[in-house]
């Protein structure tokens, strides 16, 4: 999730490709065999603590086995009723409750979403026009994710959910609706809302009345249910064999739910229209209708998105190499990870959850092994080989294309892209697995690196919008290779700045801002400190947003398929002579406005009536000393290096003495009035 600009969050962006070709029908023991190698191959190299997998074949469990361990300090295993959260993946339970709704001619998903949530009001006027469908296959044009309090340590606090609809009452859209599909986490909060708005119930109770119990899940359950955390199999950070406290996501219609592989494949089967007591046959189906065709998409068929209502991809490759249709979803919260792919017309489904990793990793594995247990049925005769490339061969550009040469950007960032010599050099791509490097023009519009496997070119949308399209092919060592068809930038125009207005905004250039309304149980403490804002001055724009005065600037991009980076408005205000900064509904102070620690042997920090957290400096007379922390119940505090890592997080912890880096941070959180009574004394 996002500490910078650039949210980190997090779904499945990479699908997979066998690797070894073969011919000859296999036994479920092959299909096994590869499920357990593959998963101890993710074990071992991808960060994954422990895994849990399970196949449903026309509503009979058929595999079902796990890698890794349930707790690294026992080494006690995972088991079938382990449960883990499944990120994203909630997605398709909020998705699926809203057309049963539907079914029951409770609500038309293609009326307004007014119609439903009275309440729900925004600075755009085009919100009148947001339906639940829009909500279901990401084109309501919203900017995409308030994350304020939503994940959380041992806590479960609704604010977010609370919050939400007021928040939404002062923001705009970064699109018509309808227009275009960018992935959008409010969207399914919104669901959550409606359902609740018109089913009268909880949608935690509503959710266990109408799924749950119908279909016997008693692994199933949010945040806000009672039950056996110890069920929930441990998490870790990196470099860290302490076991983390339970995380609850709490925007739970977009990523809240915990369950296992086997009740997680075995919800699969209301997906595909085979428990029509739960959703109508009708229904189901209309959740794999083709949504991304109906606004601006990239135009390549073989890819991991293509949006249905509520799926990531409802014509999911390779499956579509093999004339199957596949249907997928992927989820990642900060320390949870899944992905569940299906094949309707066959009535088999794969669950994939783990402990750290990624629903990228789970996501290869699914499509591996689904293939291989296709092979083993006669579905398919052979797996196809890997994709091969030859190197890149450079001929002479058209000069037409020359004038693609300007400022591009995605959300978080600009960059001026140069066309010269039928050349371009690019920054790192697809988040990182794309090094930066050189492409070179090879015909027919397109740019190829020295390789072959990644292609650029530029498309001009119906919408009036240039894009930097990128198709790439991805080798991950074990698994296989992965493809990804893309709009990695967006073109812009130069936005010049008057003379007093880049005054103001060169300030901000590089600076770091803190954030003072996140709870000190929040899960973002123990990621990197600060957010920093970049200033491209010439272009007049801040971290990728318009600069319009001299206190605010506003999202320009709409990049279909865009996905874990959610767009936002940057708006800057003084408060006691301090700038602070507003963004995605965060509250955050500027580095210049606060204070270092006091070097005295004792102090004490109180926590405003505002709520607000607390930040410190450590200073040259404070670094190297060891501080001591008396801290409330309902308190906390974390300290951070020069580099803003976490050196101590108390709620993790428990460890209420560190030693002070120098350049680094303090912050120190809770309810309004806790005291902190703090000792500094020397090593």
């Amino acid at each position: 999730m996002k500490k910078k600009m650039v949210s980190v969050l997090m779904t499945a962006i990479l699908i997979a490709i066998p690797v070894t070709p073969a011919l000859a029908q296999t036994s479920p023991d092959t299909v096994k065999e590869k499920a357990q190698g593959l998963a101890s191959k993710i074990v071992s190299d991808y960060g994954v603590s422990g895994m849990q997998y399970a196949i449903m074949d026309h509503g009979s469990i058929v595999l079902s086995d796990s890698a890794g361990v349930y707790d690294r300090a026992t080494k006690a295993p995972i088991t079938k009723d382990t449960m883990f959260g499944i990120g994203s993946v909630s997605k398709m339970y909020v998705t699926a409750a809203t057309m049963m709704l539907a079914d029951s001619n409770k609500i038309d998903i293609d009326k307004p979403l007014i119609t439903y949530i009275k309440e729900f009001k925004m600075a755009d006027d085009r919100y009148k026009e947001i339906t639940p469908r829009m909500l279901m296959n990401h084109s309501s044009g919203l900017y995409g994710t308030h994350y304020g309090n939503s994940v959380l340590f041992d806590d479960n606090d609704t604010e977010n959910h609370d919050k939400l609809l007021a928040r939404l009452q002062t923001e705009n859209l970064k699109s018509n609706p309808g227009e275009s599909s960018v992935y959008c986490n409010d969207g399914f909060q919104l669901l959550e809302i409606l359902i609740e708005r018109v089913s009268g119930l909880s949608y935690s109770k509503f959710l266990e009345t109408y799924i749950s119990t119908p279909l016997h899940l008693s692994s199933t359950k949010t945040p806000l249910d009672a039950f056996d955390r110890g069920r929930l199999v441990k998490t870790y950070f990196p470099m860290m064999e302490q076991a983390l406290p339970v995380e609850n996501v709490n925007t739970i219609g977009a990523g809240g739910i915990y369950s296992t592989a086997e009740e997680l494949s075995k919800f699969a089967e209301v997906l595909i229209g085979k428990q029509p007591d739960i959703l109508s046959e009708k229904s189901a189906k209309s959740m794999q209708s083709h949504e991304y065709r109906k606004g601006v998409w990239v135009s390549e068929e073989t890819n991991t998105f293509n949006y249905g209502l509520g799926w990531d991809a409802v014509r999911l490759a390779p499956f579509s190499d093999y004339g199957i249709t596949a249907l997928s979803k992927g989820g990642d919260s900060i320390m949870y990870h899944a992905a569940l792919t299906t094949l309707p017309e066959h009535e088999i489904s794969i669950a994939v959850l783990s402990s750290r990793g990624s629903s990228f990793v789970n996501s290869l594995f699914a499509s591996n092994v689904l293939l291989e247990y296709a092979r083993s049925k006669g579905i398919i005769k052979e797996l196809l080989p890997e994709k091969t490339f030859k190197p890149s061969l450079k001929v002479d550009m058209p000069s037409d294309l020359q004038s693609y040469t300007g400022l591009y950007g995605s959300v978080g960032n600009t960059v001026n892209l140069e066309i010269k010599n039928g050349e371009i050099d690019l920054p790192a791509l697809v988040g990182a697995p794309i090094p930066p490097q050189k492409y070179v023009y090879t015909g027919n519009g397109q740019f190829k690196n020295k390789d072959g496997d990644v292609t650029i070119s530029f498309d001009k949308q119906k919408n009036g919008k240039t894009y930097v399209k990128l198709i790439a092919y991805i080798n991950k060592p074990g698994l296989g290779q992965a493809v990804k068809a893309t709009y990695e930038y967006q073109k812009l125009e130069s936005n010049p700045l008057s003379q007093t207005m880049r005054t103001k905004w060169e300030h901000r250039d590089g600076k770091q801002y803190y954030a003072l309304d996140e709870k000190i149980s929040s899960i973002f403490y123990y990621l990197p400190s600060g957010l920093n804002v970049s200033i491209n001055i010439d272009h007049g724009y801040a971290s990728g947003t318009k600069i319009v005065d001299e206190n605010k600037a506003v999202n320009v991009f709409d990049i279909p398929i865009l996905n874990g980076t959610d767009a936002f408005d940057l708006l800057f205000y003084n408060v006691n002579d301090t700038e602070h900064l507003k963004l995605g509904g965060r509250t955050y102070i500027s580095e210049d406005g606060i204070q270092p620690i006091d070097k005295g042997n004792s102090s004490i920090s109180t926590i405003p009536v505002s709520g607000q957290a607390v930040w410190y400096k450590i200073d040259k007379k404070t670094a190297n000393r060891v501080m001591t922390v008396k801290v409330p119940g309902s308190g906390g505090f974390a300290v951070y290096d020069a580099n803003g890592m976490v050196v101590n997080f108390s709620k993790v912890t428990n460890n209420h003495s560190v030693v002070l880096p120098e350049g680094g941070m303090i912050v120190f959180g809770g309810n309004k009035g806790d005291r902190f009574k703090i000792n500094l004394k020397n090593k």
